[in-house]
């Protein structure tokens, strides 16, 4: 145990803790719209990196790292696929959602919105959402809080299992008291530092390498990117999860103005791709850098190593900080998301029958955060739960097959129908399912196929599906006019 990066730490997740008490208690009495979606008064630059923070969790530092350091350049079309999907969510998602959830009844979830964008009176969506939102979103959140145990555990020696437990207490405390200003407010610092740590340790390792440790590749298939039509075609793919990613494009709809959303795009999607960039710089370097190492394979520690050879222990356990912080910004997103969906889409329209207050409302959410983080820690500490990056790959294809192709289709079709978009989540997300399940050994994302099923299924079933009333493609227009503002 280094003494020197364990007061890091410390001082760190204090200062966190410390973000959700202070919004605790500058908001005692705020409203279930300032807790789920911080009443939409988000400026640009908070908006922007709290969107990348809570989508570049842990796995950005370890998995896809510790991928490219193993397998090689072939796993770098997973970059681009991310790049290129999260440039299009804002370039083309964001503006229409903040417009068209404004008109839907100022809604403040995905699942709302969806509901509220076709006037429907029914809940059978809401909660076919919000049940897809609570299973994902455990995993999801169970890579973040075993990323969390594996750092404790390398740096301080702590038990792999307590350190998970710790880090759990330190998300759920800040996420129950704050709500998504504290979220939104600790993800913006968590960004700032993940964004310095992932441009100084791929850097410094460049300028160290000399005949001494350098590690000679030999193997040309590991330079070669263009090796396997499956690696390109799977790694694009990781694109389209940005389209129905709820913990992400939640933030488009929280920016207090269309001008602002502007900005946050520019800052948003720089941010993104300097991350994934050096992100690949770290995988290639540190197999120059280190040389292969199984241990180092199987337990994701390609950056944590590399750190560590490189700077002193203060310095390292700063930059260290940005794991623990890329792990706890998306894992709190994810808590409060799945809160929302439960809270909003099922507590109080099914179970309360629109009768819960607001106080209600809020004990309700911060309920669900605390058992969804039990749940995720449950199976975070399971041994055969499988990797960071393998986690984050399984919830990550059933959210963008999922609502990607119902959401894209909301804010561009205006002969959509509410029966589609039921069909289309729920088609998407079977089809990845069974992917995973059955087909895996393809080589092939299980989100391709579940994307494409989810989209077919959701235009068929609008197309033999009576065409919308007025009343609603009045609603489109109005949105689609708001959008353009």
């Amino acid at each position: 145990m280094n003494l020197q990066e364990v007061s890091v730490f410390i001082i760190y997740l204090v200062f966190m803790l410390g973000v959700g008490v202070w919004f605790f208690l500058r908001d005692k009495n705020q409203t279930e719209k300032g807790y789920f979606l911080g009443d939409r008064k988000m400026g640009a630059w908070v908006a922007a990196l709290s969107a990348g923070a809570s989508d570049m969790s842990a796995w950005v530092l370890m998995g896809l790292p510790t991928s490219i350091y193993a397998l090689g350049l072939g796993q770098v079309w997973i970059a681009f696929g991310l790049a290129t999907g999260y440039a299009l969510s804002w370039i083309y998602e964001a503006p229409r959602l903040r417009a068209f959830s404004i008109a839907a009844d100022d809604a403040i979830t995905i699942p709302q919105y969806l509901t509220n964008r076709f006037l429907s009176e029914s809940k059978s969506l809401q909660i076919i959402s919000a049940v897809v939102f609570l299973v994902a979103y455990t995993i999801y959140s169970a890579s973040s809080i075993k990323a969390c145990g594996t750092l404790f555990n390398t740096v301080t020696g702590l038990d792999t299992t307590k350190a998970m437990y710790l880090a759990a207490v330190i998300v759920v405390g800040y996420t129950f008291l704050g709500g998504f200003s504290a979220v939104s407010w600790t993800d913006f610092f968590q960004g700032m530092l993940v964004l310095v740590a992932m441009f100084t340790v791929p850097l410094v390792a460049n300028a160290l390498l000399s005949a001494e440790n350098f590690h000679a590749i030999n193997e040309p298939a590991y330079w070669n990117a263009f090796s396997s039509w499956k690696d390109i075609v799977s790694g694009f793919g990781w694109g389209l999860g940005y389209f129905g990613m709820p913990h992400i494009i939640i933030r488009f709809m929280s920016i207090k103005s269309q001008s602002e959303l502007r900005k946050s795009a520019k800052i948003g999607i720089t941010w993104t791709v300097l991350i994934l960039t050096f992100s690949v710089l770290v995988g290639m370097f540190g197999r120059m850098f280190v040389g292969f190492d199984e241990t180092v394979n199987n337990n994701s520690l390609i950056f944590i190593t590399m750190t560590r050879k490189i700077f002193p222990a203060i310095i390292s356990g700063v930059i260290l900080s940005a794991i623990l912080a890329a792990a706890m910004s998306t894992a709190d997103s994810q808590l409060l998301a799945a809160a929302s969906a439960f809270a909003s889409d099922v507590y109080r329209p099914v179970i309360r029958k629109n009768n819960a207050g607001n106080r209600e409302m809020l004990w309700a959410g911060r309920i669900v955060v605390l058992v969804t983080a039990i749940a995720a820690l449950i199976i975070a500490s399971n041994p055969n739960a499988g990797s960071i990056m393998a986690l984050v790959s399984n919830a990550w294809g059933v959210f963008g097959a999922a609502f990607g192709p119902a959401i894209m289709l909301s804010l561009f079709w205006k002969r959509f129908t509410f029966s589609g978009a039921a069909c289309g989540i729920f088609t998407g997300a079977l089809v990845d399912i069974l992917w995973l399940s059955y087909m895996a050994d393809t080589g092939v994302y299980e989100i391709i196929p579940g994307f494409a099923a989810g989209f077919i299924a959701a235009v068929l079933v609008s197309l033999i599906s009576p065409k919308p009333s007025k009343e609603v493609e009045e609603l489109f227009d109005k949105a689609l006019t708001m959008s353009e503002e």
